[in-house]
């Protein structure tokens, strides 16, 4: 079908009622197809979301009827974050996608002035890349890595883990917000500033950025945040490294965080922080305190030297997806 077939206009009142079937056919497929790590929302939910703004909605109608959208935000970062393309069925979903990302860039270009577009291209949405390489778009290999909560084989290595000795000078503790967010804030941005990180959240490129992602994750924005599984590693008192953690879902762990100082690298303190915060929430299952269904990283698909980290701990990867980003439009 021909591109004049085609109609791509925001979505708005007079559209919910159509809308609703190709969303709820997303809604289907976004934890097998998409690899959503929670179940979306319900159709209501997105529509009050709509309605107040939080997200903006393109839809592409066949004989006014929408078969294709796209999902995507402009306040919550320094990105524009692209959060999703869907189309029902497969049919002529090239010429859609290209027709859904034009429509995206065209309403966007006020904010690309400031702000690069970050579009992690999960599950299905992979099929999207030579697409939107047409437009531009860059792409970061991204590897998501999982610790599941009763595998024989992930507990025995975490087990028995060799861990490094470090002298009484270092030693590993809880984190404290009142005491170590500052730190937290000025350590994660100079390991993050110069990172593959920062070319699709730029954010990691300033101290504010920064402490807006900081400020985030421990103010339960991402998830519910875990301050007694989050570790800080001191050195003479001070921090000079720290694992963060959370929980989404009610039952899923997430380490969105590891940074060392660079003065500080290459003694295995990574494995010492991450051992300690993925034993703790294995313990807490077992106990009962929490009970967690998995641990979950991403990183880097070329970064071999955390590939291997993750794996000495017992992670074992699960998929991988391109993470998209478009620089500033100049």
């Amino acid at each position: 079908m021909s591109e004049e077939n085609y109609t791509v206009e925001l979505l708005t009142q007079d559209s919910y009622k159509i809308f609703k079937g190709v969303y709820n056919d997303f809604k289907s497929k976004a934890v097998n197809e998409y690899k959503f790590e929670l179940e979306p929302l319900e159709y209501e939910e997105f529509i009050d979301s709509v309605q107040k703004n939080y997200m903006k909605c393109i839809i592409l109608k066949e004989n006014d009827i929408p078969t294709a959208f796209l999902v995507y935000t402009t306040s919550i970062s320094e990105s524009v974050e692209l959060n999703l393309i869907h189309c029902l069925g497969t049919e002529d979903e090239v010429t859609k996608t290209k027709l859904l990302i034009g429509k995206f860039l065209e309403l966007t270009e006020p904010d690309r002035m400031s702000k690069v577009v970050s579009y992690p291209m999960l599950g299905h949405q992979s099929v999207y890349t030579a697409e939107i390489a047409r437009f531009g778009f860059k792409f970061v290999g991204l590897a998501v890595l999982r610790f599941m909560m009763g595998n024989a084989s992930s507990e025995r290595i975490l087990e028995n883990m060799k861990l490094p000795e470090f002298s009484e000078e270092y030693k590993i503790v809880d984190y404290q917000d009142a005491v170590y967010r500052e730190a937290a804030i000025k350590l994660i941005h100079e390991s993050f500033k110069d990172t593959q990180d920062a070319l699709y959240d730029t954010r990691y490129k300033s101290l504010e950025g920064t402490r807006d992602i900081i400020n985030k994750v421990v103010d339960n924005v991402y998830g519910d945040f875990l301050p007694e599984i989050s570790s800080v590693l001191l050195y003479n008192n001070v921090p000079v490294g720290f694992a963060f953690a959370n929980m989404t879902g009610g039952k899923i762990a997430n380490i969105p965080l590891v940074a060392i100082d660079k003065n500080h690298r290459g003694k295995g303190f990574s494995e010492l922080l991450l051992n300690r915060s993925v034993k703790m929430i294995v313990d807490w299952t077992k106990i009962g305190k929490l009970i967690f269904s998995e641990v979950n990283v991403t990183t880097e698909t070329n970064n071999y030297k955390a590939l291997k980290l993750y794996r000495r701990i017992g992670f074992k990867e699960d998929f991988c997806y391109p993470q998209a980003y478009l620089m500033l439009k100049k």
